[in-house]
């Protein structure tokens, strides 16, 4: 049955355009964001050749791209936003008919409208008190870079009004209004007692709120945004400004801009040809045998893990690349997206992992033994990873595959050479010191950018301009889930949740073994709600006392509790790794969560025997 005029009238004026219904007042917007992406490309290679090449680093270039990062950020949120590009989950949404899925639409959008609502004075009062802090190297007010969180705020906040009036019945907004100020209503009335209740009320909000707002079909970082707020609005003393001081710290972290340079080498690499031919190098030599593509992604995420310091940069560099020809090859999105967001799991174990070298800095902890182990446990999860595609792949037609002759594959290898050469050049230049993680992105674009315009045909200038706008606005959809992620992981924080969990760790019978189970429980939850470096800051000068304690050898307890870190980030439904893999993969949640269960499974069994064996972490040392 074909939807009704009414139900696609109400779709397109709730966030959900046609293709041709972009406001095209929006396009300066793009064009700017455009402009600063490739701002932020041009002065990071110029800071690496100025420091390099001529001994003369420029100290002012980490921060305008920082400036330029945070305005791209926020205007890419407002672009995804009118692009409908704010990933979403909407399996129970689809469950309703047409009338109630309307509401439930309605309802979504009044929420997305209240987060704005209550952030906007917020951020305009963040930004004016930051007018009394100047940058280091410019000497300028730092409102020059936080302004861009008020701007992005009510640019999304216009986007939402007109969705809003473009709406043919408004009586499904006005109920859903009623509904939310009834709440919140509700939430203020009892808010005295809320406040005396304790850690029981982060069920209420940051674990029903957010679940309810997840199943309502309401983007991601809205959820997590409406959670916070309401905790802290109703449950605790503590304003509102908290939120907006946390989306700025977790938004703009020097370590995060390699993502939006990481995605646009993706799409170079897939506009270029270069990605096809890597993967028609590595399937004339793997796509013979059965799951052999599910081998070669594995492999390739095996390449880039650590090298970014972000397991999104990972997933934005190989997903792009590999995605477009594995579908023509039939693999599944669903498996695909699964196999991709489990096998980034690894990417913290594998140097030059940024979470390695804090973890080894706050914990006292070697960070040369932590490389060296890193590369083992990698090899553990993935080839846990492999035995499951290949059991997956058992029932696979290969009566028509036939085995590439040896020509065919020096052929493939010859043509994808120069496109080869780009994860060594990457991993090199980290290691030799000639780049940091942030910066080598960038030799990466130019390096890809030269040899596909002279080897591989080049991209035209509309072609490059649409990328450039693509990537600004992928980037703003990953990056303000990050930051309300940021600050519902504060929120936990300052809860004492973290303190309560050691003391209590402490005080358990059972020795070694139940601790490292408990250890493998706390450090699963932690991953769902915090991104690598907050948890493993906040938790390992706790945790690690008490191993040492108990005779736990400090790598192989590092390994374990990274290793459950990362399985905890991809672990839907709150773990934002997973949601950010589907957004990089371009396929919806509600289609891959079904199939990530089974890779989960896979890699808790090489967790377990990471856990079991301390052979894997220390034998390589």
């Amino acid at each position: 049955m074909s939807a009704t005029a009414e139900e696609l009238a109400m779709s397109e004026s709730l966030g959900n355009p046609s293709p041709g219904g972009r406001w095209k007042w929006l396009e300066p917007i793009n064009a700017v964001a455009a402009a600063l992406m490739l701002g932020i490309v041009v002065l990071l290679l110029a800071g690496v050749a100025s420091r390099y090449l001529f001994n003369f680093p420029v100290v002012w270039i980490d921060e305008v791209c920082s400036i330029s990062f945070i305005w791209m950020a926020m205007l890419g949120s407002a672009m995804a936003l009118d692009r409908n590009e704010h990933l979403r989950l909407t399996l129970f949404v689809n469950l309703f008919s047409e009338r109630p899925r309307i509401f439930i639409d309605a309802f979504g959008l009044v929420v997305v409208a209240t987060v704005l609502v209550a952030l906007l004075p917020h951020a305009v009062e963040y930004t004016m008190d930051e007018w009394f802090i100047t940058t280091p190297a410019l000497g300028i007010p730092n409102s020059f870079r936080v302004a861009a969180l008020p701007f992005g705020i009510v640019l999304m906040l216009v986007l939402v009004i007109r969705y809003a009036l473009r709406s043919p019945d408004l009586r499904y907004l006005l109920v859903a209004a009623v509904v939310v100020g009834a709440i919140a209503g509700l939430l203020w009335h009892f808010s005295p007692q809320l406040v005396r209740a304790g850690n029981s009320k982060l069920l209420l909000f940051l674990v029903l709120f957010v679940s309810v707002s997840l199943a309502c079909g309401v983007p991601i970082a809205f959820c997590f945004a409406i959670g916070t707020i309401s905790y802290l609005a109703f449950g605790t003393n503590a304003p509102l400004s908290v939120v907006i001081g946390r989306m700025d710290e977790g938004m703009s972290s020097i370590i995060l801009l390699s993502v939006p340079v990481f995605l646009l080498l993706g799409c170079i690499l897939d506009a270029t040809g270069m990605g096809k031919a890597i993967v028609d190098f590595l399937a004339s030599w793997l796509g013979h045998i059965r799951a052999g593509m599910s081998y070669v992604l594995l492999g390739s995420l095996f390449v880039v893990s650590g090298i970014s310091g972000s397991k999104v940069s990972d997933m934005a560099t190989v997903a792009p690349a590999l995605f477009p020809e594995m579908k023509r090859r039939g693999n599944k999105p669903r498996e695909m997206i699964a196999l991709l967001a489990t096998g980034a799991a690894m990417a913290d174990t594998v140097p030059p992992s940024i979470v390695l070298i804090v973890l080894g800095s706050v914990a006292g902890v070697s960070i040369a033994a932590l490389f060296t182990s890193g590369f083992a446990i990698a090899m553990v999860l993935l080839l846990g990873l492999a035995i499951l595609a290949r059991w997956k792949a058992r029932h696979e037609d290969m009566s028509g595959v036939r085995r590439p002759s040896l020509r065919v594959i020096g052929r493939t290898a010859l043509i994808a050479a120069p496109a080869l050469v780009l994860p060594f050049l990457i991993r090199s230049t980290v290691s030799g010191g000639v780049a940091t993680a942030t910066e080598v992105s960038t030799i990466a674009v130019l390096y890809a950018a030269f040899v596909g315009v002279v080897l591989y045909g080049g991209i035209s200038l509309r072609k490059s301009y649409a990328m450039l706008v693509e990537t600004a606005a992928l980037t703003g959809s990953i990056l303000l889930i990050l930051g309300t992620a940021s600050a519902m992981a504060w929120a936990i924080t300052q809860a004492g949740i973290a303190r309560d969990v050691t003391q209590f760790m402490a005080a358990m019978p059972g020795g070694t073994i139940v601790f490292m189970i408990l250890s493998i429980m706390v450090f699963l939850i932690l991953g769902c709600v915090l991104e690598g470096l907050p948890a493993i800051v906040l938790m390992a000068p706790l945790m690690f006392p008490i191993a040492k304690n108990l005779g736990v050898n400090d790598i192989h307890y590092a390994m374990t509790i990274v290793t459950a870190m990362n399985i905890g980030l991809m672990t839907p439904p709150i773990g934002i790794g997973f949601y950010l893999a589907c957004r990089i993969g371009n396929v919806s949640p509600d289609e891959a969560i079904g199939a990530i269960w089974s890779y989960l499974l896979a890699l808790m069994a090489g967790l377990a025997v990471i856990a079991a064996v301390p052979w894997f972490s220390v034998a390589f040392r």
